[in-house]
């Protein structure tokens, strides 16, 4: 589901891992953008995680390549 506020588009999403809900800014002002985590983009269905869920996605990441 998207809203329009003024000119910023923003889409309601829910987190793929654990199911919290929160917004992306669609005109590229998303609150990801500021995260120093960095994902590949989801594929097969799957779609952005929260805050939280993409730390956590990244650290487990970064901490099973150095092992």
């Amino acid at each position: 589901m998207t809203h329009q506020i003024g000119q910023q588009i923003t889409r309601r999403l829910v987190c793929s891992g654990c199911g919290t809900e929160f917004g992306c800014d669609l005109s590229g002002n998303c609150w990801c953008a500021e995260e120093t985590a960095r994902l590949p983009m989801p594929t097969q269905g799957s779609d952005c995680l929260c805050r939280d869920c993409l730390r956590k996605a990244a650290a487990a990441g970064s901490s099973s390549r150095t092992a």
